[in-house]
This record gives structure tokens, sequence and C-alpha cells, in this order.
């Protein structure tokens, strides 16, 4: 039987409060599921404008007050939603910061006072525990916005919010978990006193990098261990091609590294259940999935030929997630005599693009340029193939989502996409999807054309959507991971405090 373990999770983002990208997925699905492996659960995030407190309940745990902080006076309090399932979520409520249109940024730039909003969202964080008397055993900390929570814990500060020198922060331990190296949250120096850390802190050893500070690196340097969201991509972070700059100091941390894959969803994708879907369907009978590829293809405009693959694409529109290599390929893919769905908002000229693609094949290539996550459901149900050439992927949740409805992937194998998508072998007829190592036109069309070959023989191909479709990717093992990763946390010896 586990001991109980008090965990602390800080994330910029949770569903179904806020989300701007998969960070909202993991904090929102992880802390039930660590609840259930003994861990009492607190969840602190920012309370942006979108989380309106008549619909998520509500109520006030600290009433409005005022502090000093960079130089002005700002006003906060911190709701609560009802405990659920062993999870409780806290909401850093400060007006002048948080009330705003984005999350994050507006017209592609982030907001100019990030520096200010995210340290006073750590600082805050332990503050809030703090007045609570609840002392957590750990703080999770997600991503840049939490990134100087660690270095809280290990460098005593007095902020004027929190006083980490106070004994009861005394041997927390802290894991901060990296979902996508390419953010780090860097700020200008003569913001260092905006964080509470006096200048001796601001050495390359500790917050300072290349002239800024950054507040990944801190997070990275000063927590007790180090996750990122997949096997692959902790190991790929730690070369010069993927570690964004910082690979030096993530190798001087790897035996602090761990790569734990995240989980999904299962209720939500569920072709058995989704009510979103022209007809439910499982691994066992697959009919229902047929009627989903027809009433896909005319809710989006393409011809109803059901002989010939309908590949999907849900994604960012943006170059990272493979766009340059997609928009070379699809004419030659239109060839190949596949038709194509592509769902997504992103960079201006995409959108161009991919609308001169819509007009050029129609009835054969379909764009919807949109944010639309019923249409995403439908998409999953009725493609035959889904399509992620990313040029890197910390961890990747649609091709998991594919897999279970049996949408066979096609993968550039990186980060989690080469740790869930095993290349299909013709010979031994294992398998569960398509992939390709090179980052090329041409070894993309190579897995497209390998797995329209597999497609026209349809014993086989069921074989390897039901490969997918049988496969665990629920946030059980996930959950398991981090439950030791805290056990082991809080069985060794403190690293010093510096």
């Amino acid at each position: 039987m586990h001991r109980e373990i008090r965990v602390l999770m800080v994330a910029a983002e949770g569903v179904p409060f806020a989300k701007t990208g998969g960070l909202a997925d993991v904090a929102g699905a992880l802390p039930y599921a660590l609840a259930q492996r003994g861990c009492s659960v607190r969840c602190f995030m920012p309370r942006y404008r979108q989380v309106d407190l008549e619909k998520f309940g509500l109520r006030m745990l600290l009433t409005r007050r005022t502090v000093s902080f960079a130089g002005a006076e700002v006003a906060y309090s911190v709701f609560a939603a009802p405990a659920e399932r062993g999870v409780e979520w806290l909401f850093l409520d400060a007006p002048d910061f948080y009330d705003r249109e984005a999350l994050y940024g507006s017209y592609g730039e982030d907001y100019p006072d990030s520096c200010e909003r995210f340290a006073f969202f750590c600082q805050q964080a332990l503050a809030t525990v703090r007045e609570l008397n609840w002392r957590p055993d750990v703080v999770h900390c997600h991503d840049w916005q939490s990134g100087l929570i660690p270095a809280y814990l290990k460098l005593k500060t007095r902020t004027g919010i929190v006083d980490t020198f106070d004994p009861f922060f005394s041997n927390i331990r802290s894991l901060f978990t990296i979902h996508n190296i390419g953010y780090q949250g860097m700020f200008s120096a003569d913001k260092l006193w905006i964080t509470g850390f006096s200048p001796e802190h601001f050495t390359y050893d500790k917050l300072e990098y290349w002239g800024s500070i950054n507040f990944l690196k801190t997070g990275i340097v000063f927590a007790d261990h180090i996750s990122t969201v997949s096997k692959r991509y902790s190991e790929e972070i730690q070369t010069e091609a993927f570690g964004r700059g910082l690979d030096g100091v993530l190798r001087a941390r790897s035996a602090d590294l761990t790569g734990i894959l995240n989980g999904i969803d299962v209720e939500t994708w569920n072709p058995a259940t989704d009510p979103h879907i022209a007809a439910n369907f499982t691994a066992e009978d697959l009919r229902g999935k047929r009627e989903c590829r027809r009433a896909l293809s005319k809710e989006v405009g393409l011809n109803p030929r059901v002989r010939i693959p309908l590949i999907g694409v849900i994604s960012r529109l943006e170059e990272e997630k493979g766009f340059d290599l997609l928009l070379s390929a699809i004419p030659r893919i239109m060839a190949m005599g596949a038709q194509m769905v592509v769902l997504g908002t992103g960079s201006s000229e995409y959108h161009t693009m991919l609308s001169r693609m819509a007009r050029r094949y129609s009835g054969q290539f379909a764009a919807v340029l949109a944010f639309n996550p019923v249409l995403a459901h439908r998409i999953e149900a009725g493609a035959d193939m889904f399509l992620m050439p990313s040029k890197y992927e910390p961890c990747g949740l649609t091709q998991m989502y594919s897999m279970r409805y049996g949408t066979v992937p096609i993968v550039h194998a990186t980060g989690g996409l080469a740790d869930t998508v095993t290349n299909y072998d013709g010979r031994t007829k294992r398998g569960n999807g398509f992939s390709f190592s090179r980052y090329s036109v041409g070894a993309l069309l190579t897995a497209v054309r390998r797995a329209m070959k597999f497609f026209s023989d349809r014993e086989r191909w069921e074989s390897i959507m039901r490969a997918g479709m049988r496969q665990d990717f629920s946030w059980s093992a996930a959950a398991e991971q981090y439950r030791a990763l805290y056990d082991r946390l809080l069985t060794r010896a403190d690293r010093p405090t510096m």
C-alpha cells in the first residue's frame, strides 16, 4: 500500500480551464491518475479571463489583498474549484496580470511583462501553500513559467511575497518537467530584482544564460529531478541538434533526467463511445469506421471513394510540425491517388498555400483552417491514415488518438513519435504504423507509398489498425512512473542548498 504523498502541481494551464497546447492536457489528466495512486494533489495555475467563476463553481479561498511587487501594488486573491477525485485546483486571481484576452500574448508576441507575470506566479505558488499551512512533499513544476520555483526552494530568498528561509520549505523536493525546450522564458538581466534573486546568483552555473535570465534553465539547474514527456526526447535534448542551447546543461544533469511518455484521456478518445462521430466501432467490429469515413468525406467536401486512402492531418500550421515537408509532398501524394484533409491554424503563409491546394485539388484535398475540436474527432475516426511529419515532437498526442481510432499513423521518427509508432515490418507482420528517420520530402513520400501498398491488402491493413487500437495509452503507466519517481526523491539524500 502506497503511503500518501502530497503533491503541488504547478502549471500555467490545464484542461478544462485554459489551454493552448499539450501541457494543458497533461496538467488536466495526470493529477487524477496520481490521486488513484495514493497522492493528495493540489494544482496551482493563474485565473485567466477564460476561467469563469460561475462556470467552474469557484469559491474564494484567500480573500483579496495587496502586496508590493516589481515596484507596484498588486491586488490578488486565490480561488478554489470543488475538490474532485482527490484533486483540488487553486487559481491565482491577479487581474493586472491574468485578466487578458490571451494566456501568453497577442499578435504572435508574448506580453511585455511576462517576466513579472510568471515570477509573481512562482512566488505566489509557494506563498499560498504556506498561508494554507499545506506543506507539499513534492512540488511538480511544468515548463518555464514555473521554472523559478526549484531555485526558490534551493536558494534561500526573501521576495516580500515568499520567505524561503522559513523552515516550512525545508526538504520539499522539486520535479521539473520539460514539455517543449523551444520555449524557455528568457528576459533581460535588468529584471533580476523582480525575481527576488541577488546578483551573486546571476552566474553561468545558476540563473544566467548568455547575459539573460532564463526561467527554463533555472528549473533545470535547481530541480531535484528533471523529466521530459518521452524517453526519446530526453535523449534528443541532450544533443546540440535538439537542445536549443541547453544541451550542455542537460548533459551535466543526465543522471537526474528521466523520460516518461504522456498518456491520453481514453474516455474522451474512445471510438466505442465517442458522441461526436457518425458511428461507433471497436477493434473487434470495424464496420462503424467505414460509416465515419463516408460522413467525413461528405462534411469536408471530398469525393466518396472508399477504395483509396484518406489521410488526415490535425496540427498547428508551423514549420516545426513539418509543414515545410508536407507542402512540398502534397502534389506528389495527390498524384499517388490518395485524398487528404488538413485541420488547423497557424502561419498565414501556410493558410494561403493550403487554401490554394484545396482549390487546385478540389474533391481530393480539403483544408479546414480553424480550431474545431469536434471535427478533430471525426477526422481521427474517418481517416485511414494520419500524417505527422514533425521536425521534432517531444511527445505528441494525436498519433495516440489516431491509433485508438484505427487510423494508422505515418510519422517522422522523433521524440514521442518514435516511442509510440513501430514501423510496420511486412516480413514479420508486426508494427502499428509507418515511420521515416531522415527528415526529407523523399523519406516522407517513401513512407506514404509503403502505407498505400499495404492499404490495398485489406486483411493486412486491418491487422495494423487493430495493433494500434489494442495498445494502452492511458495515464496509468505514466502515473505509476511519476509516483515511483516521487518515492525515489523522498527517500534519497537531499541535494545541498546552494
